[in-house]
């Protein structure tokens, strides 16, 4: 004989399948704890897993006096990494704002970015990318909040080696562009890429900049950029919740 679920597990695949069906929409308020401890005969503590248990799988959002709501669904950013980036778009970018505002932009969405610049050492594991002395080296560190259509979409913080790019563009605290990119216009040509991307929860601190609901995992773009010797001019960490964005790569099979 198959053991029984929990009562609460059945109230929770109750109201997930009213979910499923539509029958309670993105952003609709779930009954009351109360309503839901009478339609089920349940305790409090019963409904209460079953809300949890709903929260943990990314289906309901639950506030401290606010209710339970379902999730509302955002509208994700597609982006294509084999050609972020490219001397080619940067080159056809024309219309004065980075290539990520300008991929956005190309989609109908708005673009908008709040943008902070500091001179620090990196972290460790950036300092070893840039082939830096942790203990001594100083980066310019521009750290990025991704805004579409008024909406927090991405954190993308770029550390660069600071003598590189002392008195450059770079170190103001605002969005900046150029023709061909602006660590190029200044002499410093990045002509490969290397990718590296990790998963994981968020930190507490992520999760408010990004505004994020609970169980919402984030995905970790690194971007290492190099010059034709070589030598690492640029890393770029990029920070992307796992319910707003779809990557995609193109790659040659020879």
């Amino acid at each position: 004989m198959a053991e029984q679920k929990p009562r609460y597990y059945r109230i929770a695949d109750e109201i997930r399948g009213r979910i499923d069906r539509g029958d309670l929409e993105p952003g609709q308020q779930l009954p009351t704890e109360h309503e839901l401890m009478a339609q089920y005969e349940a305790s409090r503590n019963t409904v209460r897993l079953a809300l949890r248990r709903l929260t943990d799988e990314g289906l309901v959002i639950s506030g401290q006096g606010r209710g339970s709501y379902v999730r509302r669904a955002h509208v994700p950013a597609v982006w294509d990494w084999s050609v972020l980036e490219s001397r080619s778009r940067h080159e056809s970018n024309t219309n004065g704002g980075d290539q990520w505002a300008s991929v956005v932009a190309e989609s109908g969405r708005e673009p908008r970015q709040e943008v902070r610049v500091s001179i620090r050492q990196p972290p460790a594991d950036v300092a070893e990318r840039l082939g830096l002395d942790p203990e001594t080296a100083m980066t310019v560190v521009r750290e990025r909040v991704r805004f579409i259509d008024q909406e927090p979409y991405a954190l993308a913080d770029s550390y660069f080696p600071e003598e590189l790019v002392r008195g450059t563009p770079l170190m103001k605290p605002e969005d900046v562009s150029a023709p061909g990119g602006v660590l190029a216009q200044s002499g410093l040509i990045q002509v490969r890429y290397e990718d590296e991307i990790t998963f994981r929860m968020p930190t507490r601190a992520e999760s408010e900049r990004l505004d994020l609901p609970p169980a919402t995992p984030v995905a970790v773009h690194t971007r290492t950029g190099y010059d034709k010797g070589g030598k690492p001019l640029r890393v770029m960490v990029t920070t992307l919740p796992g319910d707003r964005h779809v990557i995609r790569y193109s790659v040659l099979a020879d």
